[in-house]
């Protein structure tokens, strides 16, 4: 065995206490020692070892920090989201079952349709950057932790069915942080309604069977696509985001149909991606999407639609970006490109003046300004244009100079009509405080009476015709259908009495529109005759307008006329109208399709497509007259835009 050597400058005793004065047990000083044998390099690689492993030790003290008070936040925050006491909309009953159309139906893949969409749509998701990837899968899973924040109850049961509404301060937001779900900047209030209680009736019931029958041919043959086309049992793209699932959301929570609304939120919550190489219309997508996610939003609480309506609202943005301030009415919403329609670089006056209601919502609930601002500033610059007759505007705006083009031609039918619409629901949305509004509406009133009302022979019907250039036409678009309940709901905030009394007059002509027509349906354009026989009736219809699209203005009229005069002759009407959308336009696999010919009950020929609006507005409407209860969606404390999506009256300040 041998010795072990002796270290430099002499070996060491031990004293009997074992202190380092010899050699022998190790003392206090060992390890000292010990690293004082070392080399440079061997003490340099230790210090490195311990600093690296200091750094990660701190850096997951603060990970695990931050989870735990994130843990605690969103319990916070979740309950302080949650509306404490939303009596909005009562707890829906549970609606009769339909065989017909709930009887073992599951999503299915469509059959092959030929009909392909517009040239330039593409349902592909743009190459785009690697930090927009990151940023996409990061709101997936926000989406998910946002369901989960719900609590078990909205695992189990998808949401909590009492209808929810916010009365929200008005003023100045801080915009919510990008990485930041739970701390959304807005607060929520119960709006102070009675809850309604009062069991569906029959006429209700008829309208839920419906809804039922063509939520079932859209469920079948078109999950997830935009229209259905029940005829072929295919399919019709439009944009590609499911409109007719999107406008439907509020109307399956105001019939009650919890199941179908569910599922209807999975999918959009798991499917619904607005980042693809898709041209939309701005007007269109603003009133069926934005104003249907809003809407959702509103009546169930669930912050899912309102996350995805501020992802939307931010992907319309770049439509605004023209020297005028006048949006395009196309962009892209994925790549952020707007521009004109191909043929024209004017949008309509329409288009660009029936978007401030969502717009204007999405920033009272987001804090953030730069949506409302961007839409009333072209409420401002049309208010100052020249080229208006007592109020009317011309149809077409020129989105470069800013100025009306077509200048002498006045409608409240297409491309014009929804621009009077927000004029008096906009005072209205805003407490009734924009004078600016309200004497705008009231001026086009006045032009209405003096330059576009006419009556026709020989039932003397009082009707809204057109002006081409000082000449009138009695021509007469269903849209224009708008107008009776319009004038009705001025009359009920407060606008001159006379305003009802036109639009009951106004009203009757729309229902002659259809009780005129052999198949009780009325046409897409009516002329009215004008001369002194009894050999013609008063509504003339054209070939090329005897179509029907299932459009909703007359039963919308009918809603607002019920509901502000108490006259049951409007339900009746409504009634009819539904028994003839049921004999004439129903397809017994699934589904409601458009005719082209509302003047032959024997072959009105069917068009092959249910518009998304139909299950949007026009049962919604049915539904909403049939009942008897004033405060299912009061009028005083909802607007609804041009989709029928009911929006809350702002709160006064």
């Amino acid at each position: 065995m041998h010795p072990r050597p002796a270290p430099p400058g002499g070996a060491l005793a031990l004293s009997p206490g074992g202190r380092p004065d010899g050699g022998g047990a190790r003392g206090p000083c060992w390890p000292w020692r010990k690293w004082k044998q070392l080399s440079r390099l061997q003490r340099m690689m230790v210090l490195f070892l311990l600093v690296v492993l200091m750094l990660f030790g701190l850096r997951s003290y603060v990970h695990v920090a931050d989870e735990w008070t994130a843990v605690d936040s969103r319990s916070a925050a979740a309950g302080q989201m949650r509306p404490a006491n939303p009596p909005v909309l009562p707890a829906p009953q549970k609606a009769a079952e339909n065989p017909e159309a709930v009887a073992g139906l599951s999503p299915q893949k469509p059959q092959r349709h030929f009909r392909r969409g517009p040239p330039n749509l593409q349902i592909r998701a743009p190459d785009g950057d690697p930090q927009e990837r990151r940023q996409d899968r990061a709101q997936r899973r926000a989406e998910v932790v946002g369901e989960a924040g719900w609590g078990a109850e909205a695992q189990r049961d998808g949401l909590r069915w009492r209808g929810a509404g916010t009365k929200l301060e008005q003023g100045p937001r801080h915009p919510p942080k990008k990485a930041e779900f739970f701390g959304w900047p807005f607060q929520q209030q119960a709006l102070r309604i009675r809850a309604s209680r009062t069991p569906q009736n029959e006429r209700q019931k008829a309208v839920v069977d419906a809804f039922l029958h063509a939520w079932a041919g859209y469920r079948k043959f078109a999950w997830g696509h935009d229209e259905l086309k029940p005829l072929t049992r295919s399919f019709s793209e439009w944009f590609g985001l499911g409109l007719t699932l999107i406008d439907a959301l509020d109307t399956m929570w105001i019939l009650g149909l919890k199941k179908e609304f569910q599922e209807a939120r999975k999918w959009v919550s798991k499917k619904l991606r607005f980042r693809k190489n898709v041209d939309v219309n701005l007007f269109e997508s603003t009133i069926r999407i934005l104003g249907g996610l809003l809407s959702a939003f509103h009546l169930s609480g669930d912050i899912l639609f309102l996350k995805k309506a501020e992802d939307f609202g931010n992907r319309l943005m770049p439509a605004f970006r023209t020297p005028s301030k006048i949006p395009y009415s196309m962009v892209n919403i994925g790549t952020g490109v707007a521009h004109p329609p191909r043929w024209t670089s004017d949008s309509t006056v329409a288009e660009v003046t029936s978007i401030q209601l969502e717009f204007r919502e999405l920033s009272r609930l987001t804090g953030d300004k730069k949506f409302q601002e961007a839409a009333e500033e072209v409420t401002r610059r049309v208010h100052a244009l020249h080229g208006k007759l007592d109020g009317l505007v011309p149809m077409f705006i020129n989105t470069n100079s800013g100025s009306f083009t077509h200048l002498g031609m006045f409608t409240l039918g297409a491309r014009a009509d929804s621009y009077y619409e927000y004029l008096l629901k906009q005072w209205i949305q805003g407490g009734k405080k924009e004078r600016q509004l309200l004497e705008d509406y009231l001026e086009a009133v006045d032009g209405i009476r003096k330059h576009l009302l006419a009556r026709s022979e020989p039932r003397k019907l009082t009707f809204v015709g057109e002006l081409n250039h000082g000449r009138f036409s009695a021509k007469m678009d269903h849209l224009v259908c708008f107008l009776p309940g319009t004038l009705a709901l001025g009359a009920h905030h407060g606008l001159p009495a006379e305003h009802m009394e036109l639009a009951q007059a106004l009203m009757d002509t729309c229902y002659q529109m259809y009780r005129q027509m052999e198949t009780g349906l009325s046409p897409e354009t009516a002329h009215f005759n004008l001369h002194h026989t009894k050999i013609l009736k008063d509504v003339q219809v054209k070939a090329a307008d005897r179509h029907n699209l299932l459009r909703p203005e007359t039963v919308e009229s009918l809603f607002y006329l019920y509901r502000l005069t108490g006259d049951r002759k409007y339900q009746d009407w409504g009634w009819e109208i539904l028994h003839s959308f049921n004999t004439y336009t129903r397809v017994p696999s699934g589904g409601y399709s458009s005719i082209s010919n509302v003047q032959d009950p024997r072959h009105p020929q069917p068009r092959d497509k249910m518009e998304s609006f139909f299950l949007g507005e026009t049962l919604k409407y049915l539904y909403l007259l049939f009942s008897d209860d004033p405060d299912l969606l009061s009028l005083d404390t909802y607007v609804f835009n041009t989709e029928a999506h009911p929006l809350p009256i702002w709160a006064p300040s």
